[in-house]
């Protein structure tokens, strides 16, 4: 009986500290996504290509009402010539192993650059840990309003 909890004990301990050790890893990559998602208009309103650089090469961004666009050729045609806008994403869930890959979902808000609001939604991002950092490997975002017609 005593040998039973001493295991039990032991075994109680080990998942708390792995667990402890997990929502602190996965802490650390939110604040890394957090700083990408800050600077991410920056890149895009650069209209230079510099946004494809942020996705892993793999990388298939899905946006609303249109075909997905995979790759660095297709990703920076996607943002090349857009409007120079400014986005602030809040994240509401990351989750994952962070070593390898996390999913995160946030939502957004997108104003011109004076700050009138244009739009606001969600996405979902699959970041991957890459020998050059996180990247985005899948970015799937949605408007909270209904598409304009015409």
């Amino acid at each position: 009986m005593k040998t039973k909890i001493i295991l039990s004990t032991l075994l109680m301990l080990t998942f708390w500290c792995n667990a402890q050790t997990t929502d602190s890893a996965l802490k650390e990559v939110q604040k890394i996504i957090e700083a990408s998602n800050k600077t991410f208009s920056d890149f895009t309103n650069k209209n230079d290509g510099s946004i494809v650089a942020r996705y892993t090469d793999e990388a298939c961004l899905f946006p609303p009402n249109g075909e997905p666009k995979c790759g660095a050729k297709q990703i920076d045609s996607f943002f090349r010539g857009g409007p120079q806008v400014h986005v602030i994403f809040t994240i509401q869930h990351l989750y994952g192993d962070p070593k390898t890959a996390v999913t995160e979902e946030s939502f957004y808000e997108m104003t011109d650059m004076n700050g009138k609001k244009l739009d606001d939604g969600k996405v979902i991002v699959i970041w991957k840990k890459t020998k050059d950092g996180w990247k985005m490997h899948r970015d799937m975002f949605s408007s909270n309003h209904p598409a304009k017609q015409g």
